[in-house]
């Protein structure tokens, strides 16, 4: 005979909680799906604990308040359960409620590195919890405490610098600004996934996925770690001490290895070091259908990962398949109910925590100030303090607002997807209009007198046409994890015509280059008056004019060496070569208002 349905789940401890639950509830929490994979009924019906929105996992059309309709539903599924635990809705917002028209985009993690400002970093957070919550998303799959060592890695610009002292109070302060506003941080992703080499991604003959395809993609994303235990407590793991010093409740695991063997099958690292060395009390969770790269055979799979400590799979798709592995893999007890006990203790005291149990929904209210001018103003703020000026021949910069003429080129100056990069509305974000913002071309006649003729062309000037001031912009197309890898560290060769062609055009010339990780620009140098590493500043490229033209001043400070040639990558090459670094860590000129 079943149990009546509960009423006071609120009151009901955790303990006491646990104990009514049946095998398939338990399980059911320990289950995560991709919302279009499965259906509110199906939450219901197999007591699913969470559901996420993968890169691009948006609702048509995607506006925020069809993304809290979207979230509600689900929502409102789980509470029609035997036991009425809400589940938790997560997201990759990692910088801002990313895959939300509408949302403010910050810089990603690169450039918030350059301003070395924690106090910034907590008010974004913050910012962006409210976003979430107002579509009622209560889990960030954010902050990135990667600390990377190889430029050529796609998911460089996640990271906030490659100085692990650099990342810390950074991290610390994300999971900060979100915890204060009740949105759950995931501190990823554990370990050592900006230390893995080049060349050593895995190949999976039984699976189909992207680091199948041939070229630079999946090179070095989802590698291996091939670094002594010395070099992975210096290097990788102070990040994850701190943040759950300060409070965090969930970690995801990496797709990456370490020694050789995959985290999601690292019993030493999750259960050992994370869970009893540390003495991190939260979930953790594992990254997109990762547990499945452990072994041709599923259940080998699902039984390494439970038992090395993972409490909740991102499944993300056959939840039916993992729910019947995981169940069977009991009965046969080669997974103790200890464990599964343990795991979901730790779920269900996340969503206490978090409050879940008293308000499963978000904030609808909240949706008056999605993407509001105030959380722009954030932003904006973000991108001046994270602008680093390499050079500034003869003070050219800050450039005077009186000036008769200015010439504008660059298809990046006029495209918030290139400003934005990966992981914006879409999981590999695109080029052109794709969110509300703001472009430096705008920005730039903003800034400007009304005598003053701002003329933009995206493939520059006939060099007849001479000038005393252009500005050029050039950059990255947008990439997210593995697709990004890459080999070459230079621009583009068009991006170096279109530089050489506004030297020629203009008597004076300001570059400034939007990249997701450390470029090759030594021989760039040269042709600019004035270089700007802008890196992936958002939707607001106001910013960037801002401190152009002498508003603000540059203050921001390389968190990741520039190396000075194609040989000086990855990092220990560079420290291993004298000459090898162009411009050092914490290097930055600064003008004056």
């Amino acid at each position: 005979m079943s149990s009546p349905v509960r009423t006071d789940i609120s009151s009901v401890d955790i303990e006491v909680l646990l104990s009514e639950m049946t095998l398939a509830e338990k399980i059911g929490q320990m289950t995560q799906i991709e919302k279009g994979s499965i259906t509110p009924e199906a939450v219901t019906e197999y007591f699913i604990g969470s559901v996420l929105s993968g890169g691009g996992g948006n609702p048509t059309p995607n506006t925020p308040e069809n993304w809290a309709k979207m979230v509600r539903d689900f929502q409102e599924a789980a509470l029609l359960t035997r036991l009425r635990i809400p589940l938790i809705y997560g997201v990759d917002a990692v910088h801002g409620h990313n895959n939300a028209k509408g949302a403010v985009i910050y810089p990603h993690n690169i450039g918030l590195g350059a301003t070395r400002d924690a106090d910034l970093v907590t008010r974004i957070a913050e910012a962006t919890a409210e976003e979430l919550l107002a579509t009622g998303v209560h889990w960030d799959f954010a902050p990135a405490v990667s600390v990377p060592q190889d430029a050529r890695w796609g998911r460089t610009y996640e990271g906030y610098s490659e100085n692990t002292d650099i990342v810390i109070p950074l991290g610390v302060a994300y999971v900060k600004g979100l915890q204060q506003r009740g949105v759950l941080p995931s501190v990823k992703h554990f370990a050592a996934d900006g230390g893995t080499s080049w060349g050593t991604t895995s190949k999976y003959d039984w699976l189909h996925g992207n680091w199948q395809l041939p070229g630079d993609g999946y090179s070095i994303d989802q590698g291996n770690a091939e670094v002594d235990e010395a070099t992975l407590r210096a290097v990788h793991l102070p990040p994850y001490k701190a943040a759950i010093e300060a409070g965090a409740m969930n970690v995801m695991i990496s797709f990456s290895s370490w020694q050789g063997l995959k985290m999601h099958a690292h019993k030493y690292l999750i259960t050992d070091v994370l869970k009893g060395e540390f003495g991190f009390e939260g979930f953790v969770v594992s990254d997109w259908m990762a547990v499945s790269q452990l072994d041709r055979d599923y259940y080998t799979c699902v039984v390494k990962s439970i038992n090395a400590g993972l409490d909740m799979v991102m499944v993300p798709f056959d939840y039916k398949n993992f729910i019947m592995t995981l169940t069977k893999a009991v009965e046969q007890g080669d997974v103790p109910m200890s464990r599964i006990d343990d795991a979901v203790r730790r779920i269900l005291k996340v969503k206490q925590m978090l409050g879940l149990f008293e308000q499963p929904f978000g904030d609808d209210s909240l949706l008056n100030t999605f993407g509001s001018d105030a959380h722009r103003a954030i932003a904006r703020e973000a991108v001046r303090k994270s602008l680093v000026l390499l050079k500034n021949e003869g003070n050219l910069l800050p450039l005077s607002k009186n000036a008769t003429r200015i010439l504008v080129a660059g298809e990046a100056a006029n495209n918030i997807g290139m400003q934005c990069g990966g992981w914006t509305i879409d999981w590999q974000g695109s080029s052109g209009a794709i969110t509300a913002g703001t472009n430096i071309v705008a920005g730039v006649k903003k800034m400007v007198g009304e005598d003053t003729a701002v003329e933009y062309h995206t493939e520059g000037f006939a060099t007849a046409d001479v000038t005393d001031i252009g500005i050029v912009v050039v950059g990255e197309l947008p990439y997210s994890e593995g697709m990004g890898d890459k080999s070459d560290l230079t621009l583009p060769q068009a991006d170096v015509e279109l530089i050489n062609k506004m030297r020629a055009t203009c008597k004076k010339l300001v570059v400034v280059v939007m990249s997701g990780r450390p470029l090759v620009i030594t021989p760039l140098l040269e042709q600019a008056d004035a270089f700007v590493m802008a890196w992936l500043p958002g939707s607001e490229a106001d910013g960037i004019s801002d401190v152009l033209f002498g508003d603000y001043p540059f203050t921001g400070k390389l968190s990741y060496s520039l190396p000075r040639t194609a040989a000086d990558v990855p990092l220990k090459a560079m420290k291993a070569n004298a000459n090898g670094e162009l411009f050092p860590v914490g290097y930055g000129l600064t003008t004056e208002v």
